[in-house]
């Protein structure tokens, strides 16, 4: 496991990426007024292949800020595990989750998001969100969200939602002349912009929208 601590007023970004048969397990821990930013991206091609991460991150010193941000697209046979704990361990904290995920073909997926709030960590702002879609019959994905708070002066939410392209939108542009493959894509490129739009450098966000594009091209995404 690889071990970090992010010292008073350090920030840190930390970008991780998903490869074959791999297993990637990440422990931080962040004192005072630390910000840590992780991207996680899972974007393998028909791989056959299994991809285990854990990130266990405590926030050890007040004011510390967690931001939390994965995208994948699954398929093949691929199976990928993503599981996160955020510990808030003293007051004033805050920190962000936000995970999404597109399975095709005979990929499973499956999110496991701990997140933790002592009882003296009073006035801690913390949101944990995971949007899935599948993209197939054989496409499956589990998600386990989970809130442990013991303090009430807090502010936390967590929601997680799996479901199926939006048919009406699809119909919509497909009316307008918009082929059905590229409909999807675009469809696609709208569900991940609010990940890829986080990483802050337009040549990045540009390359891995192509990334995201190339990976649902010609495919049976049904």
């Amino acid at each position: 496991m690889n071990e970090y601590i992010l010292h008073t007023g350090e920030k840190k970004h930390l970008v991780i990426t998903c490869v074959s048969d791999e297993t990637a397990q990440w422990r931080i821990i962040q004192e005072a007024d630390s910000v840590l930013t992780v991207h996680l991206f899972c974007l393998e091609k028909d791989a056959d292949t299994r991809c285990n991460v854990l990130l266990d991150i405590e926030q050890a010193g007040e004011h510390a800020e967690t931001y939390i941000y994965g995208l994948g697209i699954l398929s093949g046979k691929q199976h990928i595990s993503v599981h996160t704990r955020v510990r808030h361990s003293v007051p004033n904290g805050k920190s962000n989750q936000l995970l999404k995920f597109a399975v095709m073909g005979e990929a499973k997926g499956a999110f496991l998001g701990e997140l933790i709030v002592a009882p003296h960590a009073q006035h801690t702002e913390a949101l944990q969100t995971n949007r899935n879609v599948l993209l197939s019959p054989a496409a499956t994905m589990q998600t386990q969200p989970q809130l442990e708070i013991y303090a009430d002066d807090v502010k936390c939410s967590h929601g997680a939602s799996t479901g199926q392209i939006d048919e009406s939108a699809l119909f919509y542009m497909q009316q307008r002349g918009i082929a059905p493959d590229v409909a999807r894509q675009l469809l696609l490129a709208a569900f991940f912009h609010d990940i890829v739009s986080t990483l802050g450098e337009p040549a990045i966000e540009d390359r891995l929208q192509r990334k995201i594009a190339a990976l649902t091209e010609e495919r049976p995404l049904r």
